[in-house]
């Protein structure tokens, strides 16, 4: 249906509706996918306020018989969140913790709050959530319940359901209905009532009264011993409390409605039971196998020992974390080139008795001669470990090329006992697709991940992503085990329910339905009706990849299609700036999917697919979702997938401009460097008309900027002409040899000043300093996409500097965002014969703070070359240095005077990002970004705290945001030299 029928059509919902309701077709495109390998377009898009836009939604879905599909995080791996109706997205507005009882240990809760933010906020009492899932810091709570999600621990912790206590939620008509802990008396009261609620009792009743019934369920479900069983309805679950069973376990429907999907009524409210947050005390011990089947039988001697979690990561995740900046960090404790490694982990209050089950394990680990490395891993180690194993799906989409671990049969749960012969079989399946597989996650509680390789983009594939379940689906049965340990059945597994549970417990589960949602509004054809497993996938089988010609060098992907591909869903980029780190700024401002790296790459994804035009690129969708990319660089190295939209976004431009044209801003932004060569002519009056309030605002005004802000000024010299003029007074004798400062275009004309104290210290630390032969970086052409033009500038650059740069005279830059060009694109603008010269070059540019850094590691430079001064700084690291490098080596620095202490803000982006912040409509959500964690934490800093940013951008930013100048790490050095 057309966006115009659509408005038109929710007309009518729109007048009350105190949400959001978008019916355009970027925001459908947006919703289109989960992190599944689904896609089908909704409707439209709701993002309700509350309970009364619930119930509104409701009634106008039961009025029209349209599906409404309840979402959170939209982390589902079985398409839970897809299908062709109204997505009402509840992780915008709803999610408020209403209520904590410490005494009673228990928490209520909208759907929409995050389960690390969450335990974060009940960490002061000594409390926490239980369960946890790889997607810890942005999954939410109505997805967990949704989904009955454990995670790692639940080998002590259990899933959501064991802590689901009650939860108020609407029925398929309206009614507002609060689910918990009945007494038999109370349940017999509740059939008697004449509404849908007093139905939903009767048939209960009536179904689990029956003997056959019991007696079948019983014997179809899966081995009762097994902590993860989400196939289906939980009946057995329901059977073995009051009135059915002679158990004390009150009747409760939350234990329904946990792992429902959605499909039976929408929550809005729910209370969870809270545990003691686990001891300090804890140890990992990270067991290295030769071979893969020897986890599952090492798994078992683990087990005898007692941990709280025993995880199983496979040799391709270890390898592809190599390929991601942020977790290649991680891989520390990895020793050789293990086939798996086994993450037992224990926690105790006695750190001896820790002590002593680490050693009599591994003793029995080496005299059974299975594994052959023992790390043993404690502190702050521990988390790394912790988040290599987390980021697991995420670094899957790394594999190159079309063929990808597919989420098919990655959630089969059965005895531990019965592992090492069931994965045996499983093996043999595999031999007889002959695929490769890759393994990983909960191997405790008898759950692997496992993804065979598959290229969903080919036909015979697609079959055999169905094929292949089919054939697991009778494994599983044959063992008593589950299809789904924690991630549900949706479109995924519904189909094999019957031959899960057999046909008399499908119609039931057709029964339960049907009287909780007669017209089927509630996330139609999960579980129950769905259709057919591989259709309704991402991609139309046989249709061939297009190729696109491009500016960078997408190689490594095989295509910028294929890169955007890579994002796989998994929603890292919703993470929001309680828990840290910089991807997304724009989605941690504004709380909209639309701003997410995710949307991002969905939406190029779907254009440059299914465009027809000859410029695939030329599409207004795209221009509109990646105009709040800040081009931060965080996705670079924070997506598990390393799915870098700014990159892309450049890309994008560039082509979209090829048949729009360059916007006068841009082209005025791109060409910054030559605007200030022409006003460094006269820099007095210059610097009077753009610091002059009243042509200020008329200059800034006339080309889109706002008039909140303070243009940069220029210095009275640009940083040649000093050199120039001093070159010869800085001496004879440089003991530590030479380097080449670059002169990039805002050190050349606005930030001198800096540039100077930076030849200034490393001369006075014995250093000769040239300025060599170059021209701009190419910054400006690169962040407002003019590639072509940025492509020549690289060229020519590499062409001037190749010859003089090596690893003895290295390129050192003042401006991260300048000289980590050389790290970042230039490699991927390069000519041909130019290439190997620019990944050399990437090797031997530094940022000023990584070369001083270097030195001192060296022993080239001395802490009695400073002041003893006591001095306290905070540091605000720059994006992309954080992205491409790390601001551990500006650390470093600003604490190598004796008595320096660093302090780094933990802020993502700054929000100014180069002219981001300065264009008018992006001023509001630059200052949201800045806002976030940096104005704050630099307003409440001590007076006799000195702030600093090697950013030129953050340093106006913190002046426009806080009124407080921040100091380069060069000027903060220049000040404590003797």
């Amino acid at each position: 249906m057309e966006t115009v029928k659509l408005n038109t059509y929710f007309k009518e919902l729109k007048s009350s509706f105190k949400g959001e309701i978008f019916t355009d077709k970027t925001s459908r495109v947006t919703y289109a996918t989960d992190a599944s390998a689904y896609r089908e377009m909704p409707m439209a898009v709701v993002l309700p306020k509350d309970k009364t836009d619930l119930s509104q939604l409701i009634q106008f879905a039961q009025k029209h018989k349209l599906p409404i599909i309840p979402r959170t995080a939209g982390t589902s791996l079985a398409g839970q969140v897809v299908g062709n109706g109204i997505i009402a997205d509840v992780s915008r507005y709803m999610t408020n913790i209403v209520e904590l009882n410490k005494e009673e240990k228990w928490v209520k809760v909208q759907p929409g709050v995050i389960l690390d933010e969450l335990n974060k906020y009940l960490e002061p009492y000594n409390l926490f959530f239980g369960p946890e899932t790889s997607t810890s810091n942005r999954c939410m709570i109505g997805g967990m319940v949704g989904n009955n999600s454990c995670g790692a621990h639940s080998l002590i912790y259990g899933s959501t359901r064991d802590h689901t206590l009650e939860v108020k939620a609407l029925l398929s008509d309206g009614s507002d209905v609060v689910f918990n802990d009945i007494t038999k008396d109370e349940f017999d009261e509740k059939c008697n009532q004449n509404n849908l609620e007093g139905k939903l009792y009767k048939h209960i009743r009536k179904t689990l009264s029956n003997t056959e019934i019991q007696e079948e369920i019983r014997k179809e479900y899966p081995d009762p011993k097994l902590e993860r069983r989400n196939t289906g309805y939980a009946l057995d679950l329901l059977l073995e409390s009051q009135p059915f069973s002679q158990n004390k376990e009150h009747f409760n429907f939350c234990k329904l409605l946990a792992g429902s999907e959605g499909t039976l009524a929408f929550s809005y409210e729910i209370k969870l039971n809270l545990v003691p947050l686990p001891p300090k005390n804890k140890a990992l011990v990270c067991i290295h196998m030769n071979h893969i089947s020897d986890a599952f039988k090492g798994n078992l001697i683990a087990l005898k020992y007692k941990p709280v979690s025993v995880e199983l990561m496979d040799n391709t995740i270890i390898s592809l974390a190599e390929k991601n900046a942020e977790q290649v960090k991680n891989k520390f404790f990895i020793k050789g080139n293990p086939a798996a490694v086994l993450i037992v982990e224990f926690a105790e209050d006695n750190q001896t008795l820790i002590d002593s089950k680490v050693k009599e394990m591994t003793d029995e680990f080496e005299k059974t001669k299975l594994g052959y490395h023992f790390p043993i891993v404690t502190g702050s180690d521990i988390q790394k470990v912790w988040n290599l194993r987390k980021a697991g799906l995420g670094i899957l989409a790394n594999i190159p090329g079309d063929a990808k671990p597919a989420p098919v049969i990655e959630d089969t749960a059965v005895n531990p006992e019965v592992l090492p012969d069931y994965m045996d079989e499983f093996a043999a399946i595999m031999k007889k697709y002959d695929k490769e597989c890759v393994y990983y996650a909960h191997i405790a509680t008898g759950e692997i991940h496992l993804r065979p390789i598959l290229n969903l983009k080919k036909a015979e594939d697609q079959k055999q992503f169905h094929d292949i379940a089919l054939d697991v689906a009778k494994l599983v049965k044959k063992y008593k085990g589950s299809l789904s340990g924690e991630h549900g059945d949706g479109r995924l597994r519904g189909e094999f329910i019957p031959l899960m549970l057999g046909d008399r417990i499908y119609k039931l589960f057709e029964e339960v339905k049907n009287t909780w949602d007669p017209e089927h509004i509630f996330n139609p054809n999960k579980i129950v009706s769905t259709p057919k497993m591989n259709t309704f996938l991402r991609y139309t089988p046989d249709q061939p990849t297009r190729e696109i010609d491009t500016i960078y060098d997408w190689s490594k992907d095989r295509g910028i299609l294929r890169a955007a591909e890579k994002c796989n869903g998994t929603a890292a980029c919703r993470k929001t700036e309680v828990m840290g780190g910089t991807m997304c700024p724009s989605y941690m401002a504004t709380r909209n999917e639309k701003a997410s790296t995710r949307a991002r790459a969905n939406v190029l994804r779907e254009f440059l697919t299914k465009s027809t035009k000859d410029n695939p690129f030329d599409h207004k969708e795209i221009y509109e979702i990646m105009d709040l990319c800040l081009s931060c660089k965080a996705c670079k190295s924070e997506c598990p997938s390393s799915v870098d939209v700014a990159k892309l976004k450049g890309e994008f431009l560039q082509h979209y401009y090829d048949t729009h044209g360059v916007p006068l801003r841009s082209k005025l932004i791109a060409h910054i460097a030559k605007v200030n060569t022409l006003g460094a002519i006269v820099p007095a009056i210059t610097n009077f008309f753009m610091g002059n309030s009243i042509t200020s605002k008329l200059i800034m005004k006339s080309v889109g900027f706002s008039t909140k802000r303070k243009m940069p000024l220029l210095y009275k010299t640009t940083l040649d002409k000093w050199y120039k003029k001093h070159q010869n007074s800085f001496g004879g004798e440089f003991p530590n040899g030479k380097v080449y400062l670059f002169n990039d275009e805002f050190t050349r004309f606005n930030d001198t000043e800096i540039g100077i104290k930076a030849i200034q210290v490393l001369t006075k630390l014995g250093y000769e300093v040239i300025i060599p032969k170059h021209i701009e970086s190419a910054r400006t052409y690169i962040s407002k996409g003019l590639l072509r033009k940025a492509k020549q500038i690289a060229n020519k650059n590499l062409a001037m500097l190749k010859d003089i740069i090596d690893n003895k005279t290295p390129l050192v830059g003042v401006e991260p965002s300048a000289i980590l060009s050389f790290r970042d694109e230039y490699p991927d603008l390069a000519q041909p014969e130019l290439k190997a010269d620019a990944d050399r070059l990437a090797k031997q540019s530094f940022l000023f703070e990584e070369f001083i850094a270097r030195e001192i590691d060296a022993g080239k430079i001395s802490q009695n070359q400073f002041t003893d001064r006591e001095q306290k700084i905070k540091l605000h690291g720059h994006c992309q240095q954080k992205a491409v490098a790390s601001t551990k080596t500006s650390i470093k620095v600003l604490s190598f005077p004796k008595n320096y202490s660093v302090e780094e803000i933990p802020s993502g982006c700054c929000g100014m990002a180069g002219s981001f912040g300065y264009e008018e409509e992006h001023y509001e959500v630059s200052m949201k970004v800045g806002e976030l964690v940096l104005f704050p934490a630099i307003r409440s800093s001590s007076p006799d705290t000195i702030i600093s940013a090697p950013g030129t951008s953050c340093r106006h930013q913190i002046k426009d945001g806080t009124g407080k100048t921040a100091y380069h790490p060069i000027e903060i050095l220049f000040a404590a030299l003797l």
